[in-house]
């Protein structure tokens, strides 16, 4: 017999079904207890309700595990690259090699966009902010391929919708950032790979000859895996629950965006930067800011350090932490926002209190010091975090839609006014 919880509600007795997953995770599903007892759930912002049943990314806070596809996410950013790893999560295994050099070449074959969405472009100011271009330019997508809109299109076709926003995004994050420096668009160069072309549309500049540093290209290969896909967050949530009302790949993917565009989502490598720069106007005394932070009645709260899902370490830090090393190793960047940030790592490293706490500079710690020291203003922190969460995004969407999942349709207890009279303007 399968396993059941037993719910009491005064006198009345509910028999839920207990659903265990692989990894030994048990939830109670309560599907029919409100067609049952006519008595919903109240769980606000779903910390424990889990929505779906997903084969993509196991996370284990407590243990500090993060796999993809059962992968680990330690092997992965030592083995693969990238675009193997967007495989992987899309379509569920490892590629072989003429799977991965197919799906390589399609993608190249689409990473140009149309010419009328430079127009789009360029009726944004240099002051928007890069994720609102990112997101609209995005959106834009079901204007050029108005057959992405269809639900009922073949396999065939929803692919090719994929492997266009996989190919277009990096040109898209690019555009957004010249858009903001107020320089010309680069288009893409398929002769280099995935991360290389992206740092190249980004940098290089009118009648330069722009070499891409394979170190740097490395640390944002890494970086991208690490992004990839992070369990029922809040974008990914966004774009499955967009998603189930049956809105085009290009649509969810731009609701994603917007999701990660908060700053309790995807701003705190932003917040990382933002606090350094607080503390070099400061002085820059890195022992007296964590004086503070270990004071409980100081407002002061670090970031980057510790995680609110990893209650023991992030396992993504310690990769990223050696690219963050080779970065400003290769760059020899002398920046004292940047000498602050190896203060304050030094300190949380080795004093006992953060020690004790497990509070360990996490991975937006490191993403950060490394989007700073290539240059790229904190605006765009958040849109290098959709870049990288793109493959997670669409195999989520894709995984949602082949399952054939519901609409999407939260209850809420009412607490507003019992029904009340009308009474017009003359009347009041």
């Amino acid at each position: 017999m399968s396993k059941t919880a037993e719910l009491k509600i005064g006198d009345a007795s509910y028999q839920l079904p207990l659903v265990e997953g692989t990894e030994n995770e048990t939830g109670i599903d309560i599907g029919s207890l409100r067609s049952e007892s006519g008595l919903i759930t109240l769980d606000p912002g779903f910390k424990n309700t889990g929505s779906t049943k997903s084969a993509i990314t196991f996370l284990d806070g407590e243990k500090g595990i993060l796999r993809y596809r059962g992968y680990s996410i330690e092997e992965l950013a030592e083995k693969s690259t990238f675009i193997e790893v967007a495989y992987l999560l899309i379509y569920g295994e490892l590629p072989t090699p003429e799977q991965l050099s197919a799906f390589q070449n399609d993608i190249k074959v689409h990473t140009l966009v149309h010419e009328d969405i430079k127009k789009i472009l360029e009726g944004f100011p240099s002051n928007a902010h890069p994720m609102g271009v990112l997101s609209s330019l995005v959106t834009s997508l079901t204007a050029f391929y108005p057959e992405s809109l269809d639900p009922n299109r073949s396999a065939d076709k929803v692919n090719l919708s994929i492997i266009r926003i996989l190919a277009k995004m990096p040109t898209f994050a690019a555009w957004a950032y010249k858009n903001e420096v107020g320089h010309p668009v680069n288009y893409p160069d398929n002769e280099l790979d995935y991360c290389s072309n992206f740092l190249k549309m980004m940098f290089a500049l009118p009648a330069e000859k722009y070499e891409v540093d394979p170190v740097i290209a490395n640390a944002l290969d890494k970086l991208l895996i690490l992004h990839a896909d992070h369990e029922q967050n809040c974008s990914t949530s966004t774009v499955r629950v967009v998603g189930s009302s049956q809105a085009s790949l290009y649509a969810s993917i731009s609701a994603g965006i917007n999701a990660l565009w908060g700053p309790l989502h995807g701003g705190a490598n932003s917040a990382v930067i933002n606090m350094l720069e607080n503390i070099k106007k400061d002085g820059g005394d890195t022992k007296k800011w964590m004086a503070k932070a270990k004071d409980k009645d100081d407002p002061f709260r670090l970031m980057g350090f510790g995680h609110r899902v990893y209650k023991n370490f992030d396992p993504r830090a310690k990769i990223i932490k050696k690219a963050a090393d080779d970065v400003l190793a290769k760059l020899g960047v002398n920046d004292p926002v940047l000498d602050i940030a190896k203060g304050l790592e030094e300190v949380a490293l080795n004093d006992e209190y953060f020690v004790e706490r497990k509070l360990y500079p996490n991975v937006d710690f490191y993403s950060g010091i490394i989007y700073r020291a290539l240059g790229i203003p904190v605006d765009m922190f958040t849109v290098m975090f959709a870049l990288g969460r793109l493959p997670g995004w669409i195999a989520q969407w894709k995984e949602m839609r082949e399952n054939h999942e519901p609409i999407g349709r939260p209850r809420q207890i009412y607490v507003g006014e019992n029904l009340r009279p009308y009474k017009g303007v003359s009347e009041r």
